[in-house]
């Protein structure tokens, strides 16, 4: 069954680049993997520092296990104490239902 994690960052105003461009290499490389869903990252509207990482993969001990030991990741979550303001919020969800818009035809 899918699984979904939500995903705060508080990002240091020096770091914002840097923790953009690391984040959307591991994003691209997600993209390719057979276990991945989707992923969409939003901007807190008050805060430009401040984004919520959604990403939904078909199986939590997959994401365990392998996903976050993928090469790509490493230099990422080696970043990620200089990045950050504080610990990310991390929070795991098991989704009920998708919904999106149909356009009329």
């Amino acid at each position: 069954m899918a699984i979904t994690y939500t995903i705060i960052f508080d990002v240091q105003p020096a770091a914002h680049d840097r923790f953009l461009t690391l984040l959307t290499d591991v994003l691209d490389a997600m993209r390719a993997e057979p276990m991945f869903h989707h992923a969409m990252l939003h901007r807190d509207p008050s805060s430009p520092y401040r984004y919520m990482l959604h990403e939904t993969w078909e199986s939590h001990q997959d994401v365990l296990d392998v996903q976050l030991q993928r090469p790509y990741r490493a230099e990422w979550h080696a970043a990620l104490p200089e990045l950050l303001a504080r610990d990310r919020e991390i929070s795991v969800w098991k989704p009920l239902r998708h919904d999106q818009r149909v356009d009329a035809q």
